[in-house]
C-alpha cells in the first residue's frame, strides 16, 4: 500500500507532541503550572488540552468510534500513552480511503454541531498541535529551559526522511 500524502503531517504531529511531552516529565510541579501570557493556560494545562483535542478529532473522523480522552487530571506519563495511542490510530485512518470532501459532524453537548470536511477537520488536528506545542514551548523559555527541537526538518532528519548535502557534495549525487 502507498503512503498517505499526510502521513509525514502526522508522524510529525505525534512525534513533537511526544517529544514536548518527554521533556516536561522533567519538570516539577510548579514548572508545570507555569503560565505565559497570550498562551492557552499552564505547562499542564496545554499539555492535557492539546492531547484532549487529538482525542476529540479522532472521535469525530472515526464516526464516534474512538473514545474521547476525559484529560482533567491526567499526568504527563498518562498523556504520553494517550498520545502513543493517538498515532497508531492516526495511521490506520490515513490507510483508510479517506474523502477529503466528506461533511463530518461534531455533536456538541449543548445541543449545537459543528459541519466540516475530513481535510479541514485533517487540516485543523495540525495547526492546533502546532500552535499549543509552540506555547509550551514559549513557557519553557520563560523558564530558562531549552525546548527541544520539534519542527518538520528535525523531525525528517532524526527518520531518515531528509538529508543535508554540503554545498561541495551537491553536485556529486
Amino acid at each position: 500500500m502507498s503512503r498517505s500524502l499526510l502521513a509525514d503531517a502526522f508522524e510529525h504531529h505525534n512525534w513533537a507532541t511526544l517529544c514536548l511531552l518527554d521533556t516536561c516529565a522533567d519538570l516539577d510541579p510548579v514548572q508545570l503550572d507555569t503560565t505565559v501570557p497570550g498562551t492557552f493556560g499552564s505547562i499542564i494545562d496545554t499539555m492535557r488540552h492539546l492531547v484532549g483535542a487529538d482525542s476529540g478529532y479522532l472521535f469525530v473522523v472515526t464516526m464516534e468510534s474512538f473514545p474521547i480522552l476525559e484529560e482533567e487530571g491526567l499526568g504527563l506519563a498518562e498523556l504520553r500513552s494517550a498520545t502513543e495511542r493517538h498515532g497508531l490510530e492516526w495511521t490506520a485512518l490515513l490507510q483508510s480511503d479517506l474523502d477529503p470532501e466528506r461533511v463530518m459532524v461534531r455533536h456538541r453537548d449543548d445541543g449545537s454541531e459543528g459541519h466540516a470536511t475530513l481535510g479541514v477537520r485533517l487540516a485543523q488536528v495540525i495547526h492546533h498541535g502546532t500552535d499549543h506545542r509552540s506555547q509550551i514551548c514559549t513557557a519553557l523559555t520563560s523558564l530558562g529551559i531549552e525546548p527541544p527541537e520539534i519542527d518538520v526538518w528535525e523531525w525528517a532528519l532524526q527518520v531518515g526522511r531528509f538529508r543535508d548535502v554540503p554545498a561541495a557534495a551537491a553536485g556529486s549525487d
